[in-house]
């Protein structure tokens, strides 16, 4: 069995309780016996081998093996600031964020937003990141931040981070002729709702370059997710190489 759990404490002994939702997952959804081995994180940035030493009504009690540093995660920060859709594609887009590796997602309170997230809304969010981080590999979990308006969350980017801002306008700089680059300040994206931003907002993007995703009007969720992967896919992986483009000949290896 090679499935992942989450801990929701920090492992610090040589031996974890899993509860609730993972405990079910593990004992009743996956079958699992005790001596089997699973892999457990914590989001830490590592992972832990244990082996199932007791399995009771909600709660499973593990043997932690090892500590092991698995790093996937991108060379610097990746920010999404996105006006949430309706929905379950809030979720869909949770969820790819997490497999791209974006750091935080800030969901915006916009003018023309129709989604405007309630506590619930969050709490569900955060518990696809969880689950989309048990199926990817990641070992730290996405942080869904607070909403905040729009001129607050474009006046908290830092300066030095590259910080770009989808926008359909025949003015917006073709996503195709801007160069991605790892920056110690990280990247920000700032992407609107199906309306688009309006002019006060706008007002408020001093030093974002304002980007085009080409010349269909995208989905939210759409153009979130082409914005991360146009910066994560072009980043060095935190080995240091740079990751083959889509379609790359790799048989030579």
């Amino acid at each position: 069995m090679s499935q992942r759990f989450f801990v929701e404490v920090p492992v610090a002994s040589d031996r974890v309780c899993l509860r609730d939702d993972e405990a079910h997952h593990l004992a009743r959804t996956m079958r699992a016996a005790v001596g089997d081995t699973v892999t457990l994180f914590d989001g830490s940035g590592a992972e832990f081998p244990a082996r199932i030493v007791r399995i009771e009504r909600g709660t499973v009690e593990l043997a932690v093996l090892a500590r092991c540093e698995a790093n996937r995660e991108l060379p610097c920060e990746l920010v999404l600031g996105v006006a949430l859709p309706k929905g379950d594609r809030q979720r869909w887009l949770i969820e790819k964020a997490v497999e791209l590796g974006v750091t935080r997602v800030v969901p915006l309170v916009t003018a023309r937003g129709v989604a405007q997230p309630a506590d619930q809304t969050l709490k569900r969010l955060r518990r696809a990141v969880v689950e989309a981080s048990k199926q990817c590999g990641r070992n730290r979990l996405l942080c869904i931040e607070e909403p905040r308006a729009v001129p607050d969350f474009l006046a908290n980017a830092p300066n030095t981070a590259q910080r770009v801002l989808a926008h359909p306008m025949t003015t917006s700089t073709p996503l195709s002729q801007i160069a991605p680059r790892v920056s110690p300040a990280g990247s920000y994206g700032a992407i609107g709702p199906e309306g688009g931003f309006t002019d006060e907002e706008l007002t408020a993007a001093t030093g974002w370059q304002r980007i085009s995703l080409g010349p269909r009007i995208l989905r939210i969720e759409t153009a979130a997710i082409a914005l991360a992967a146009w910066l994560s896919l072009s980043w060095p992986s935190t080995d240091g190489h740079r990751r083959p483009s889509p379609g790359s000949d790799r048989s030579g290896e």
